[in-house]
């Protein structure tokens, strides 16, 4: 059979060997469809023989198959039969009908059972109600209390059972039930708070705590404190029930031994059985001899003392009552400690340090003896507190100083003075400046410059403060040291916060304030630069790393040019609203047009005089001259612009523009020589047309021939002044008409080898 699973291969039934890809010629194709043909006869031949050597199995199969069908049809005949029998009986309804009958009655004996076990349920929850109401009347709080706690647990009452009613598809009785669970335990709660604050008062009058150790009270007779305070720890509100009297402990009993105005005495009153009835914890005033200073060993003592009554008297030595009486009252206590004593005793010298390891010792082994007692938690670091903040003590008294030395520096700034007495406000420009630094106390030397200047005293205090505050970095351990370096970068920046603040208004005007801010921001700049030279290979190794002072000194720099420009600018804005006023010095020849021109220039004049008087003693006398010469380069050029812009002026214009120039060289005279001389010098070249009438009088100029002019120019006597060809040809332009003479002149300065 073979055969008839082998795949034909095409190009094995042909002759040729040529590729499978060429195409077949007729003769293939003829010889391939003979031997197909001979092989379809021969797959025949095989199946034929194939079918004959097996007939025996094909004719059981065939039978086998027959027999099949046949009982297949057998069998349908009989279901149908079966079906036609059942249809033609009642008996099936009937059968139907008492099966769902049996399980409806099972349903509801099912039903009735389960309401029957739900009833004794409910009946029994009542009962323990009544027990527990009973046991109430009765005086057994304990057993009251568990029975309460076995039916919050039964009726899934959660919390206390406030506002407790039944929840959606939960039986109605079941939130009656957990109304009156509430009730119940209101009442006991009631009861036992009572008995508490009948159990533990306070007396005022005798200054004393009392604990009684048996109660009668609602017709309950000799209820005892150790059944009171363990039938509220059953039931869940000992925190509740102790909450009272930790506030009465901590008010009147803690708060006296902590500030020392009273010390404990434990008082027993013994019966003749043995028997402790009541507890007495009397507070004695104490006399202190030194006044208010407390001392940490006694006042530890006095604490523990107390604590020690509490855990016998009140807690009876249970460690969970304790731990709970504990939590009430520690968080309050501890700050009290801190605040009335471990705070005040922070040491003011870093050298005192080492006298408050003592205080440390002290209050670690209170607090070993507190965990011991169990009023705080052995395992839980949080409530170390007073042992957290002896050790950091260094932390607090680097803040507590960080605090002082901010504030003192703040108080500094804000009632500094930025004016200086009128008498050492010297007016004439000759007086000798060595006698005037004498004469002003907060005279200073720039620490990178050999020039002095004068600066405000709030300035000078502060960089006091911070270099006494970079000592102690020296001197201080390194937690200290790092926050003393902090507090000194903070002191100058509050220089920079405050200072512009209160001093806004008088920053838009031109006076000694806004100098004096200027001076003071070049001087904390260089003192800035300084102190890393100063101070840094005397800092701890770890602040040494971390300590940076040179990115404070261009914020001070920058602070100061700010200053010093927006002065500049003022007055720049004033002498320009000024030299308005004269009307580009127009028809002068004009008595109102004079007398216009003439009061814009007193009034250049005047400015430029007050302004030397407020900047002239106190600025540097670099940063005066450069900053007064720019306001004399504004002023001139554009004197000297609104001249040049004048067209073919008449004689009598000339005279009086003379006149003019003249007056104004008059009232700047004693200010403009010592520039002259500083020029002179060589400290300092103007390249502008405006500064002839510095080096060459502008008023010679003006009388001046034309010719005489042209010489000068060839001669170098102009070039000399700083004056271009350009500035010459132009001041040609406007005093002489236009003639062969102007041109020829004009001719030879353009082409003069002259620039």
């Amino acid at each position: 059979m073979d055969v008839l699973f082998n795949t034909i291969n095409v190009q094995d039934l042909l002759s040729s060997t040529e590729s499978p890809s060429s195409p077949l010629s007729a003769p293939d194709l003829r010889l391939l469809i003979s031997r197909l043909d001979a092989h379809s006869l021969r797959i025949k031949s095989t199946v034929q023989s194939y079918l004959l050597s097996h007939h025996a199995e094909f004719a059981a199969l065939f039978s086998q198959c027959s027999d099949v069908v046949s009982r297949s049809e057998h069998l349908s005949d009989d279901v149908v039969a079966l079906l036609n029998l059942i249809s033609d009986q009642p008996i099936e309804a009937d059968v139907g009908r008492i099966v769902r009958e049996v399980v409806e009655k099972r349903r509801e004996a099912r039903e009735k059972r389960e309401i029957l076990e739900f009833l004794e349920v409910l009946l029994e929850l009542d009962r323990k109600l009544g027990v527990v109401r009973d046991d109430m009347k009765s005086g057994r709080v304990v057993e009251a209390a568990e029975g309460l706690r076995e039916l919050k647990e039964a009726l899934g009452v959660k919390g206390n059972g406030d506002a407790e009613a039944s929840v959606e598809g939960e039986p109605e009785v079941y939130g009656i039930l957990k109304k009156q669970w509430t009730d119940r335990f209101g009442e006991i709660q009631e009861l036992l708070l009572r008995f508490m604050e009948n159990a533990v008062q306070f007396d005022q009058g005798g200054n004393a705590l009392h604990i009684k150790y048996q109660m009668t009270m609602n017709g309950i007779d000799g209820l005892e404190l150790h059944t009171i305070l363990k039938a509220m720890d059953v039931a869940g509100i000992l925190d509740y029930g102790l909450a009272k009297i930790a506030d009465m402990l901590t008010k009147y009993v803690l708060t006296p031994v902590v500030s020392r105005s009273a010390a404990p005495f434990i008082e027993d009153i013994i019966q003749d059985l043995g028997h402790v009835p009541e507890a007495v914890l009397k507070m004695v005033p104490s006399v202190d001899p030194e006044g208010n200073k407390v001392d940490g060993e006694v006042m530890y003592s006095n604490i523990l003392q107390v604590i020690e009554f509490i855990n016998k008297y009140l807690c009876f030595h249970n460690g969970s009552w304790m731990c709970c009486f504990g939590r009430l009252t520690w968080s309050r206590m501890s700050d009290m400690i801190i605040s009335n004593f471990l705070s005040k005793v922070v040491p003011d010298d870093a050298s005192k340090l080492v006298e408050f390891q003592e205080i440390r010792k002290l209050t670690i082994d209170f607090e070993t003896a507190l965990k011991e007692l169990m009023f705080i938690s052995p395992s839980d670091t949080k409530d170390e507190k007073l042992s957290k903040f002896a050790d950091n003590v260094e932390v607090h008294f680097a803040s507590r100083k960080k605090v002082q030395i901010l504030s003192k520096a703040r108080n500094m700034l804000l009632q500094s003075n930025f004016s200086l007495p009128q008498d050492s406000i010297v007016k004439d420009s000759g007086v000798n400046k060595e006698r005037l630094a004498e004469e002003i106390s907060n005279h200073v030397v720039l620490l990178f410059s050999s020039e002095k200047c004068v600066v405000s005293e709030a300035a000078k205090q502060l960089m006091e403060l911070v270099h006494q505050t970079l000592k102690d970095v020296c001197l201080s351990p390194p937690k200290v040291g790092l926050e003393f370096y902090y507090t000194a970068r903070n002191a100058l920046v509050l220089y920079e916060a405050v200072i512009p603040v209160k001093l806004q208004r008088q920053l838009d005007f031109i006076n000694q304030a806004a100098v004096l801010i200027h001076n003071d921001c070049l001087y904390l700049s260089q003192e800035i630069l300084g102190l890393a030279f100063e101070y840094r290979p005397y800092f701890p190794s770890s602040v040494k790393e971390l300590a940076v002072f040179i990115d404070l000194a261009p914020r001070f720099q920058l602070m100061a040019e700010e200053v010093l420009q927006r002065q500049i600018q003022l007055v720049l804005h004033n002498l320009k609203q000024a030299i308005d006023g004269a009307n580009g010095f127009q028809n002068t020849h004009q008595i109102k047009q004079f007398e216009s021109a003439k009061f814009s220039i007193d009034q250049v004049a005047f400015i430029i005089e007050k302004v030397h008087i407020i900047w002239e003693p106190l600025l540097l006398p670099s940063v005066y001259e450069k900053s007064m010469t720019m306001i004399l380069e504004a002023v001139f050029s554009r004197i000297a612009k609104e001249i040049l812009l004048l067209d073919d002026m008449a004689a009598e214009e000339t005279l009086q523009l003379q006149r003019l120039i003249h007056l104004l060289f008059e009232h700047l005279s004693s200010l403009l020589e010592p520039l002259l001389a500083v020029d002179q010098r060589g400290s300092h070249k103007r390249p502008k047309m405006a500064w002839m009438v510095l080096y060459y009088p502008f008023g010679k100029l003006l009388d001046m021939p034309l010719k005489l002019i042209t010489a000068a120019w060839e001669s170098g006597e102009l070039a000399d002044c700083n004056l271009t060809s350009s500035e010459v040809e132009d001041f040609i332009r406007a005093i002489f008409t236009d003639s062969p003479l102007r041109k020829e002149c004009l001719f030879r300065i353009e082409n003069s080898n002259i620039r």
